[in-house]
This record gives structure tokens, C-alpha cells and sequence, in this order.
């Protein structure tokens, strides 16, 4: 995922990672790469929870719940 998120920030794209449905192969790997998403490209890269996401989705019922 890193490679991904690291090309679409080459690309220039807004990055929204949806943090609850992420997982890794070790714990410790996971809470690395989260911590740099946030700390280190807290500027080009949104970590949000799903609910968050759904409910700024544009269109979204659930915004107006």
C-alpha cells in the first residue's frame, strides 16, 4: 500500500486512506505506516474511518442523517 499511496501523491491526488479497513502482515509494520501517513504526509494524505468517509461521500443518504 505504501507504493500506492507514495505514486498517487507523485500523481498529485488527494489520498483518503480508510484507517479501519486496513491490515498488515505484523502489527508493528501497520502502526509504523500509520504513524508516517499522519505524521510525516499529514499535508497530502487524509486518514479518516469509514464512517467518516461514507458520510462526506458525495450523495451520500448518510450525510443527512
Amino acid at each position: 500500500m505504501l507504493a500506492t499511496v507514495l505514486g498517487a501523491m507523485d500523481w498529485g491526488f488527494r489520498v483518503v486512506l480508510a484507517t479501519d479497513v486496513l491490515c498488515s502482515s505484523a502489527d508493528e509494520t501497520h502502526d509504523s505506516l500509520m504513524n508516517v501517513y499522519t505524521n510525516r504526509f499529514g499535508q497530502q494524505v487524509e486518514c479518516v474511518t469509514t464512517e467518516t468517509l461514507l458520510a462526506a461521500w458525495p450523495g451520500s443518504a448518510r450525510r443527512w442523517s
